[in-house]
């Protein structure tokens, strides 16, 4: 009784106390503090062909655990519908585990538009709300349980000023897909709390996976599902994610060479200086196993893994107000990551008041960017209601001087 008395006394005191001064402090902080001064990614960016090679490798190996293993998705169809011009359908797909996923797939609905359509894949974020995924970015259908949509109107109107991100896409002329991840909406359960989650996580790493990487090898085949349908442009195929599906959208794009372009809302910093921190997220057990890659760090930082994007085009939002991420380590893990690519290359990092939200001004912002890295991602059709005269013509776009039919 007196050890374990001992042992609950030392981590209780552990938010208070790690990586104090080796002066005077606890063995185990003292431990920890020694081997954060030491840290050192053993494949630390550095600007040659041979570290993309063997970084992209090691990254896949350490993170995609299952992976996808490229079997079928035996696509069942839950209800379709379309409205003001769009079209959503829930769909039940196969993942990595061989479990069942609910997705939102939504698009315009303009059968008579040549072409196949440009894409977005987005990822939900945490929020330590479970009952909810897919539809945190996709409104659900008007014929879904009352509360499913109140549930996800409240979580819009808390980080993205009551805009559905899915929607406003797909107005501007994309398709996009949404996901549930284990642990949310259809993959979770009645009840399952923020407490829950250690024991979920303890219990896939028992079965020999883990919790992180099973959402990894999930959203790569959901890009994938997204990538092979005919109403989808696979060269033209983005990522977008909020929070925690901002580091699965990078880590995403880092991943799998295909994705076009890539933007992320509030989840970057480098771990040793940034994340390990008294009191930091990434500390406190629970939400932190959803996005823990065993053994990574040792050999790959967050802007280590992101800077395989490059020279693809990359916009990251963060904010001086976000108290998830330290501001002062946010901006070095964007420097890090501006040595990668070239000075008039595609990355952007935007800094927007407000903390932890994704805004209307930066989702304006955001979609704009968007339709400049990946062409024709915008119909102008869609996109504008503000025309100028057709003379000379054709007519343009005053909002993105492009050409109607564009």
């Amino acid at each position: 009784m007196r050890r374990r008395n001992l042992f609950d006394t030392l981590l209780g005191a552990l938010p208070g106390t790690l990586f104090a001064p080796a002066l005077g402090a606890e063995p185990l902080d003292e431990l920890l503090a020694a081997r954060q001064r030491d840290y050192a990614p053993r494949l630390a960016w550095r600007n040659d062909a041979g570290w993309r090679a063997q970084a992209l490798a090691r990254a896949r190996e350490r993170i995609l655990q299952p992976g996808d293993d490229g079997s079928g998705f035996q696509p069942h169809s839950l209800g379709v519908e379309v409205h003001e011009g769009l079209r959503l359908e829930r769909l039940s797909l196969r993942m990595s585990l061989g479990d069942r996923a609910q997705a939102l797939w939504l698009r315009p609905d303009q059968p008579e538009r040549p072409g196949p359509l440009p894409a977005v894949l987005l990822l939900h974020d945490h929020g330590a709300r479970f009952d909810i995924g897919a539809e945190k970015l996709v409104e659900p259908l008007r014929s879904d349980a009352p509360a499913l949509r109140q549930a996800a109107q409240d979580w819009t109107a808390r980080y993205f000023e009551g805009a559905f991100i899915g929607t406003e896409l797909a107005r501007r002329g994309y398709a996009v897909l949404a996901v549930d991840a284990l642990g949310w909406g259809s993959r979770s359960r009645p009840g399952f709390v923020r407490d829950d989650q250690q024991a979920f996580a303890a219990h896939l790493m028992q079965l020999g996976l883990h919790w992180a990487g099973v959402i990894a090898s999930d959203d790569l085949r959901s890009l994938r599902w997204l990538r092979e349908q005919p109403q989808v442009d696979a060269q033209r195929t983005a990522v977008f994610g909020f929070s925690m599906g901002a580091w699965r959208a990078w880590q995403l794009a880092a991943l799998e060479p295909g994705v076009a372009a890539c933007v992320a809302a509030h989840w970057m910093a480098p771990r040793r200086d940034g994340l390990l921190r008294p009191g930091e997220h990434s500390l406190l057990g629970q939400s932190a196993f959803a996005m823990l890659h065993p053994g990574l760090a040792a050999e790959l930082d967050h802007p280590d893994v992101a800077a395989l994007i490059a020279p693809r085009p990359l916009l990251l939002f963060a904010s001086p107000e976000d108290r998830l991420f330290p501001f002062d380590a946010v901006q070095r893990a964007a420097a890090q990551l501006a040595r990668a690519w070239p000075a008039e290359g595609a990355l952007r990092f935007v800094s927007l008041p407000g903390g932890h939200r994704f805004g209307r001004d930066a989702q304006t912002l955001a979609w704009d960017w968007l339709q400049g890295v990946m062409p024709g991602a915008l119909p102008c059709a869609t996109a504008c209601a503000d025309w100028s005269a057709p003379a000379p013509p054709p007519a343009r776009c005053r909002r993105s001087n492009r050409p109607a039919g564009c």
